[in-house]
């Protein structure tokens, strides 16, 4: 009976804790390493309530019975001591670790054996949630794809991710954490895969309806087998430019995979800017008019240089907080 649970387990697949991925094992051995921390306390605690609860029972007239015992200093050490040193532990753990595997730092390895060279130049997918699909774009290869993700193993890649309305979460167990997508902002995740294989993607923020079928699968492949996917992507006819993007964006559930042989290269920055269908203003049009209408209130008010930039720099800082690629601060060197 008791070895029914380890033979249901055995047909499990932990796959957060044995990633084809470098930065999902890296993530993996933080899990580990934090449970055995924490199990430092919790096993003792659990062992102890059982040998006091038998040594102190009614039954034992050999237990010391001491009524007016109130302190012991060796056991104030030990209780409060040993979850203090793990909690430090974990305190440092915690900040490196948030720091190394920041999403938007450049990778500095391929995996624990291989690094990466400094000059490196990771190959960019752009990524957008769409209701309910996703939508691949592959900027220096000039094409894209729905529900389908290719990549070369071993290869850097920098994902570059938002929505075109409700948020999402981009999830790849086998490669890395998941980052949200948003519609206005571009998040980011630099990651790597180093086993080739077909591995489940899917978004794991509710968005609706078709929520539950917004999945993808993630091809993993060798170089000469994604140059090969390229060319064979480049030889479909269907084109995505804002016009198809426009169809597309329409919400759908369990979308097929498709592809798209071309590609308008400024499809990302206006989906980022919110400015696909053709009149409708940039977000980043939208600053720069806001950063000619405070030129203009400077010179009514007469304003001084010093005054007038700075609150450019206020604007630009909460702008450029939320929305990537738009008013920079040259607007503000301009005075």
């Amino acid at each position: 009976m008791w070895l029914l649970p380890l033979v249901l387990l055995t047909g499990c697949d932990l796959l957060v804790l044995n990633p084809a991925g470098d930065i999902a094992a890296q993530q993996g051995n933080l899990i580990v390493i934090s449970t055995l921390l924490m199990l430092l306390i919790i096993v003792p605690v659990i062992i102890l309530t059982f040998v006091f609860a038998w040594r102190y029972r009614k039954g034992n007239t050999e237990a010391r019975y001491e009524p007016d015992w109130d302190h012991s200093t060796k056991l104030e050490l030990l209780i409060w001591g040993a979850p203090l040193l793990i909690i430090i532990v974990l305190g440092v753990i915690t900040w490196v670790s948030t720091h190394k595997l920041d999403p938007y730092r450049p990778l500095e390895r391929i995996d624990a054996e291989r690094p990466l060279a400094a000059d490196h130049q990771p190959m960019t997918v752009q990524v957008v949630s769409l209701d309910w699909k996703w939508l691949f774009i592959y900027p220096e290869q000039g094409i894209a794809t729905v529900n389908e993700l290719v990549t070369p193993v071993d290869t850097p890649i920098r994902f570059k991710l938002t929505s075109s309305n409700v948020m999402n979460s981009f999830y790849i167990p086998a490669l890395a954490g998941q980052i949200y997508t948003m519609a206005g902002m571009e998040t980011q995740l630099n990651a790597v895969i180093n086993k080739q294989g077909v591995f489940d993607g899917f978004s794991a923020n509710y968005s609706g309806a078709g929520f539950s079928h917004m999945r993808f699968k993630y091809h993993a492949v060798s170089d000469e087998e994604f140059e090969a996917w390229v060319k064979s992507t480049r030889d479909n006819a269907d084109s995505l430019d804002r016009t198809s993007y426009v169809e597309l964006e329409k919400p759908s559930e369990r979308e097929p995979v498709r592809r798209y042989g071309k590609l308008d290269p400024e499809l990302f920055e206006a989906i980022v800017n919110r400015c696909v269908v053709p009149g409708t203003v940039c977000m980043k049009d939208m600053m720069v008019a806001d950063a000619n209408r405070i030129r203009i209130d400077a010179a009514v008010m007469n304003m001084s240089k010093n005054e007038a930039a700075a609150r450019l720099a206020l604007i630009n800082d909460e702008v450029c907080s939320s929305t990537p690629n738009l008013m920079k601060n040259e607007d503000a060197r301009a005075y």
